[in-house]
């Protein structure tokens, strides 16, 4: 290699001087801000909840747009999260049931690798939980020390910080985790167990009380974060530049919540703020699904929108006209399977049940070391549950749900078997079973066959090598590189810098190399292994 090897800077400018939407000067394009969360329903003052204490995130809804029906497309992580990396519903690509290791269609991508590939710095601190392994492709940096400030001088960013301190395991975490996590808390700031209002199926005890108070003062921690980013953006100038949002993955970490295709499981908090673009405190009623958010952003950013993507784009100029059904659904969950799905319009949810022989409080070892969950089987033993409570330990599920949300939030009033709603029954009924088919739903394919197919023989399969053209050489002058690679769907990145901390592009047009240089490349494909390294010697000049 060349004792002056061209630095990542000069490769960079190189090779994204004419990424940009024409029209679109890369000055001008808005940085984006993606500030999420864990296991939080909308559990904000904001929100009308006057338990909670989240000042910095009320400001943030001030400032601009809080969206009151934002909704998971499953109440877990890894599914969730799924979608939202490709957006695509998890059961049209094999990534629906709890860590499975999907392998999505050839045609998916992370939408990351659009923003990368016109000129946007993508870095990820450091959540990803796809239900396939993070590719090289996706992120310009994915690690607990990425951040934005690495990007090229001029360069638009997606940036993605994820706090993890309202997650359910932190909700029982041990006493001095749990002080350290809520150690800016003023003590007016704590939440007092006997003020909490709980929602009809928990039973009133300390227990659940503590639980719930826990739960609100880690969203008050949560609430601190924010307020630091907000503070970090005025101070370096990019405030008014920099459309934030602030999600959750999918609802509260509590049973009979996480996990469970209701309200409480699915239905998040989502606030924008885009200044000079959404007007503030605007309230926005319209329907939007977190397999959304990719779309939207590839809108704001100028970026055409895939035409393969189930998720629309509910901002900027691709905007699509309003939802007016959300889907959600529950599959294997750890060690638990299970197979419901479940429709929401504005008013209405229906949810059918796939295994209705099986009961809701299936056990789950993880879910089983939240103490609210063993009070409740506690008091269900001896007998002590009473209404709604019950509802849960019932030996066996109802075929369908139906519930009104307007009259009856919490979702314990079955309305399935109501001759007054039999219209909306069979309605949603309609909606869903269109929708399952027209998304290709696998969820009826036992998870063993569907692994043999994604995988035969339960072995990886391994993106082919990349091919580098020309392969290296002595060059009088530049040379244009291209790249190719023989998988279907495989995406290339490629680097010129040496060891394992290299930073990795992603290879989107022909790399002009103006400077003698090793130039190194690697395929990737979701849900495969990455190819072996290649590489090639290029020698420029006399």
């Amino acid at each position: 290699m060349s004792e002056t090897a061209p630095t990542r800077r000069e490769f960079l400018a190189a090779s994204t001087a004419s990424v940009f939407v024409p029209g679109l000067r890369a000055e001008t394009r808005p940085n984006i801000l993606w500030l999420s969360c864990e296991d939080l329903s909308p559990d904000l003052g904001c929100y009308g909840d006057t338990y909670a204490h989240t000042p910095n995130l009320d400001r943030l809804a001030r400032e601009g747009a809080l969206y009151r029906y934002a909704f998971s497309t499953y109440p877990v992580c890894a599914p969730s999260r799924s979608s939202i990396i490709t957006a695509m519903w998890p059961a049209s690509i094999g990534t629906h049931h709890m860590r499975s290791q999907g392998v999505p269609p050839p045609f998916v991508k992370c939408f990351t690798e659009y923003l990368r590939a016109a000129g946007y710095y993508c870095t990820n601190n450091v959540k990803t939980d796809y239900n396939f392994p993070a590719p090289l492709t996706a992120w310009d940096e994915c690690s607990n020390r990425a951040h934005y400030r690495n990007r090229r001088k001029g360069q638009p960013f997606f940036a993605v910080f994820n706090n993890t301190v309202t997650h359910e395991s932190q909700i029982r975490a041990e006493p001095a985790v749990f002080a350290k996590q809520t150690a800016r808390l003023k003590p007016e700031e704590r939440h007092d167990p006997a003020k909490a209002v709980l929602p009809p199926y928990y039973p009133d005890t300390p227990v659940v009380r503590r639980d719930w108070a826990n739960y609100y003062d880690l969203i008050t921690a949560l609430d601190y974060w924010i307020g630091d980013w907000l503070k970090q953006l005025e101070e370096e100038g990019l405030a008014e530049n920099t459309v934030v949002f602030f999600w959750s993955d999918h609802g509260r970490g509590l049973p009979r919540a996480k996990r469970w295709p209701y309200d409480s499981g699915c239905r998040v908090p989502l606030i924008i703020r885009w200044p000079g673009q959404i007007k503030p405190g605007t309230v926005r009623e319209e329907l939007v699904s977190l397999m959304d958010l990719g779309p939207t952003v590839l809108s704001i950013a100028g970026v055409e929108i895939p035409s393969w993507m189930q998720g629309r784009a509910f901002l900027g100029p691709q905007a699509a006209p309003p939802r007016e059904y959300v889907f959600n659904a529950r599959d294997r969950m750890d060690e638990a399977y299970d197979m419901m799905r479940a429709v929401r319009d504005r008013r209405y949810r229906y949810i059918r049940n796939y295994q209705a022989c099986k009961p809701y409080a299936q056990y789950i070892d993880y879910m089983e070391q939240m103490p609210t969950m063993r009070e409740m089987r506690r008091l269900n033993k001896e007998g002590k549950l009473v209404g709604p409570q019950r509802n849960f330990f019932l030996p066996e599920k109802p075929p369908e749900e139906l519930y009104d949300t307007f009259e009856d939030p919490h979702e314990v009033n079955n309305l399935a078997g109501s001759p007054a709603h039999r219209e909306v029954l069979e309605r949603m009924r309609r909606v869903l079973d269109d929708f399952m088919k027209q998304s290709g739903d696998l969820g009826l394919i036992p998870e063993p066959e569907l692994q043999e197919r994604m995988r035969p023989g339960g072995v990886w399969q391994t993106t082919a090598r990349p091919v580098i053209e020309p392969a290296g050489g002595r060059f009088r002058g530049p040379v244009e590189v291209r790249l190719s690679c023989p998988t279907e769907g495989a995406s290339i990145a490629w680097t010129t810098e040496p060891g394992e901390k290299a930073h990795w592009e992603l290879y989107a047009r022909p790399i002009r190399l103006e400077q003698s240089a090793r130039l190194r490349a690697k395929a990737c494909r979701l849900g495969w292994h990455d190819s072996p390294e290649v590489e090639a010697e290029f020698h420029i000049g006399a």
